[in-house]
Parts: structure tokens; sequence; C-alpha cells
């Protein structure tokens, strides 16, 4: 997260947004896209696992996305916080479902609440 801090301090983008929540805004994002994308992996070919791969992979899309709008501090970055946020929540729910039996899913899912309450505290 130190690098991360660093090129926010050096940015020389006054955006109003707390840089310390920012950071960790985006290297919570940074893990959540790795890690439902590999959990997304890690169900292809499991039967009754469609919902969970396609909310992996809509919230790696929507981190990915806002992990770049949040590292610009555009104006718009707390909306998309907001939206990556409550994506993360849904991803959570629904690996939550699987995490007892399913090792991909217990990361994922952990990673999603770690996501999710980084991105509110920047929405």
């Amino acid at each position: 997260m130190a690098q991360v801090a660093e090129m926010l301090k050096g940015s020389g983008t006054s955006s109003g947004y707390d840089q310390g929540a920012l950071a960790r805004a985006i290297e919570a994002c940074v893990e959540c896209t790795q890690t439902c994308t590999a959990c997304a992996d890690a169900c292809i070919g499991m039967e009754g696992m469609d919902r969970c791969i396609r909310l992996c992979l809509d919230c790696a899309d929507l981190c990915s996305a806002t992990t770049r709008m949040l590292t610009r501090q555009s104006e718009l970055a707390g909306d998309l916080a907001q939206a990556c946020a409550a994506a993360c929540r849904k991803c959570a729910d629904e690996c939550a479902k699987y995490a007892d039996s399913h090792e991909p899913c217990k990361i994922c899912g952990d990673a999603c609440t770690r996501c999710a309450e980084a991105c509110s505290a920047v929405a």
C-alpha cells in the first residue's frame, strides 16, 4: 500500500478524497479483481456454480474499473466505489454459500468483504 499512497501523494491531483482511504480501496480492488477472477476459474465445470461464476466475473470487472477511477481520483470515483461495494457484497454473499466446501469461494468472499468495506469508506 505504501507505493499506492506515494503515487497518490505525488499525483498533484486534489480530489478531496481521504488519501489513506483511497489507497486502501485501490489495494482492496486490485486484490478483489484477482481473487474473483481466480474463483470464477476454479468454479468452471462445477455443477450449480453459474451464478457464482457470473457474479465473480462481474465483480472482477467492476473492481478493475474502480481501481482505475480511484487511481485517477476521478470526480466519479465515489459513485463507482459505491457501486463496487454493492457488487462486492453480492459476490461475497454468493461465495459464502460455498465457502465451507470450496476454498476459492472462501478466499474470494473474504476479499470481496474487505473490498466492500474499503470502497464504502471512499464512497
